[in-house]
C-alpha cells in the first residue's frame, strides 16, 4: 500500500513538473531557433578572414570605427561590429539603434545613460552654483530646482553593457584616460523589424560633419556612408518650436545643421553626480511602498564585469581562464538574446577543439596572438592563420575551432548570438568522445581498444589545455 501511495505521488509530481516546465523549455528552445530566421542567408562559407576596421569616423572628442559587412561571414551571422574611442570629457551624444547591442569595455571608465520609456526620473542633480544646504532649503519651501533625470550607471574596464534597441543611450567620459569599447549589433535579431543593416538614430549632434577615413577599397554600403543629420534636423522649425513651446532659435541649435563637432563632443562643463557606493541600496531599502514596475523594469541591471580573474567560470593554472556572461548572470540578455565571454590563454596553451551549437561567435582579440583553425561541415579548413590584437574573426554556428596561443599569450572577448550559448568540446575531460562507448569509437575510426582509451582519456584537463608535447598515455 505504501509503495502504491509513493508511486501515485511520484506520478502526480512528475506530471505537474512536466506541465509546468517542459512546455516552456521546448517553447524557449523553439524561440531561440526562430529568432534568427530573419538573418538566414545562404551561409556558403568558403573562407573566413580576420579583419580590422574598414572605416573610421572622427569626431571632436573621439572616433568610431566600423567593420565592413561586405563579406559572407557577417551576412551569415547577421551581425555588425564597431569600436568607440571617447576621449576624457568626451560625450557620445544621445542616440538609439534598431537592434540589440552588447558592449565590452576594453579600457577606461565612465557614465552610461539609458532612457527607459515610461520610467520616472529617479535621480536629481544639483546645479554647480547651489550648495546642498541651499538645495534642502529650497525643497523645504516647495521650490522645484535642480535637474531630474533617469538612473545613471557607472562602468569600468572589463564590464559588459547590454543595450536594448529603441532605448536612448549616451556615454560620458569623466575620467583621465580614453574609453575604448567594442560592440556587436545583432541586426538578425527578431527585435529588428527593419532590414539587416545597423542604423543609428541620433537625437543630437551632426553625423554629416564627421571626417571619414577608409581602410579598404570596397568600404561600407552607400547608404551607410552617406550620413545625414540627427533625426530632428529635417523637421519644420516652426512645428518643432510649437511642439517644444520654445523659440525657433533654440530649435535651430537642436537640429544641429551648423554643428561641426560630430557625434562625440567635448563637454567640459558637464557635472554629473552619482550615489556613493552603498548609498543607493540603503535609500531603496528605506523608501518603502516599492513600485513593482520601478523595481524590475525601470531599475533593470545592464552591466556585468567579466574581467575579474576571481570570477572565472573555467580556470586552469597552466592553461588560462574563461569568464562568461549570459542570461543566468545578467537576465536582460534573455531579451536581447546575446551573451559574451572573456578569455585568457597562457603562452602556447590550447583551447580544446569545440563548436557552438546554437550561436554564431564574433571573436575580438584584445591582446597577444594565436593560431586559429576553423573547419566547416565538409572538413575543409575555412581559416588557418594567426590573429593579432585588434582583429575580429566571425565563426559560424557549428563550425569547429581550435586556438593555440602565441609566445605572448592570447586574450579575447567573444560575443555570441544566443543568451545561453552552448559549446561542445571535442577534446579534454569534457569531450564528446568521453560519452561514447569504446566499441562505437573502435568501429567508427577503425582503431583498437587501446587507441580508443587514448582518445577518450588522453587529456584530463577540460577546456583549456596546458602547453606541452603530444605523447601517448599508457593504460593498464
Amino acid at each position: 500500500m505504501a509503495k502504491l501511495v509513493y508511486l501515485s505521488l511520484f506520478l502526480f509530481l512528475s506530471h505537474a513538473c512536466m506541465a509546468q516546465f517542459d512546455r516552456p523549455l521546448w517553447e524557449s528552445l523553439q524561440d531561440q531557433q526562430q529568432h534568427r530566421l530573419r538573418a538566414k542567408t545562404q551561409c556558403r562559407i568558403q573562407q573566413l578572414t580576420a579583419r580590422g576596421p574598414s572605416h573610421t569616423y572622427q569626431s571632436e572628442a573621439g572616433l568610431t570605427e566600423f567593420w565592413s559587412t561586405n563579406n559572407q561571414e557577417f551576412e551569415c551571422a547577421g551581425i555588425e561590429f564597431l569600436r568607440h574611442v571617447i576621449n576624457p570629457r568626451g560625450l557620445l551624444v544621445p542616440y538609439y539603434i534598431n537592434a540589440p547591442r552588447l558592449v565590452y569595455v576594453l579600457q577606461g571608465s565612465g557614465i552610461q545613460g539609458t532612457v527607459i520609456p515610461g520610467c520616472a526620473e529617479t535621480y536629481e542633480s544639483e546645479s554647480g552654483s547651489r550648495s546642498r544646504s541651499e538645495s534642502e532649503k529650497g525643497q523645504g519651501q516647495g521650490e522645484r530646482r535642480g535637474d531630474r533625470h533617469q538612473k545613471l550607471r557607472r562602468f569600468r574596464q572589463g564590464d559588459v553593457l547590454a543595450l536594448q534597441e529603441g532605448f536612448t543611450h549616451w556615454t560620458y567620459n569623466d575620467g583621465d584616460t580614453p574609453i575604448v569599447t567594442v560592440s556587436i549589433i545583432d541586426v538578425g535579431n527578431q527585435n529588428n523589424q527593419l532590414d539587416l543593416k545597423f542604423r543609428q538614430f541620433f537625437l543630437a549632434g551632426n553625423p554629416q560633419s564627421v571626417k571619414i577615413q577608409s581602410q579598404e577599397r570596397e568600404g561600407r554600403s552607400e547608404e551607410q556612408e552617406e550620413h545625414r543629420g540627427n533625426v530632428l534636423s529635417g523637421f519644420d522649425q516652426q512645428i518643432l518650436a510649437e511642439s517644444y513651446n520654445t523659440e525657433p532659435e533654440l530649435i535651430r541649435k537642436l537640429q544641429g545643421k551648423e554643428d561641426k563637432r560630430g557625434t562625440i563632443v567635448r563637454a567640459e562643463k558637464l557635472s554629473l553626480v552619482l550615489p556613493e557606493y552603498g548609498r543607493e541600496e540603503q535609500e531603496r531599502e528605506s523608501r518603502g511602498n516599492k513600485n513593482g514596475l520601478e523595481e524590475t523594469y525601470c531599475s533593470l541591471k545592464i552591466r556585468q564585469n567579466i574581467d575579474n580573474p576571481a570570477r572565472a567560470d573555467v580556470y586552469n593554472p597552466r592553461g588560462g581562464r574563461i569568464t562568461t556572461v549570459n542570461s543566468q548572470s545578467l537576465p536582460i540578455l534573455s531579451y536581447l538574446r546575446l551573451s559574451a565571454e572573456r578569455g585568457v590563454l597562457y603562452k602556447n596553451a590550447i583551447r580544446a577543439p569545440h563548436y557552438t551549437s546554437n550561436a554564431h561567435t564574433a571573436v575580438f582579440v584584445t591582446r597577444g596572438s594565436a593560431r586559429i583553425q576553423v573547419a566547416g561541415n565538409s572538413g575543409n579548413l575555412v581559416f588557418d592563420d594567426e590573429v593579432r590584437e585588434g582583429q575580429l574573426l566571425v565563426i559560424p554556428q557549428d563550425f569547429v575551432v581550435v586556438q593555440k596561443a602565441g609566445e605572448e599569450g592570447f586574450e579575447w572577448v567573444a560575443f555570441q548570438t544566443n543568451e545561453n550559448a552552448m559549446n561542445t568540446q571535442l577534446a579534454g575531460r569534457l569531450s564528446a568522445f568521453r560519452a561514447i562507448p569504446y566499441e562505437v569509437l573502435m568501429n567508427s575510426y577503425g582503431i583498437s581498444r587501446q587507441e580508443a582509451k587514448s582518445l577518450k582519456y588522453g587529456r584530463e584537463e577540460s577546456t583549456l589545455l596546458s602547453a606541452g608535447t603530444s605523447r601517448s598515455p599508457r593504460f593498464a
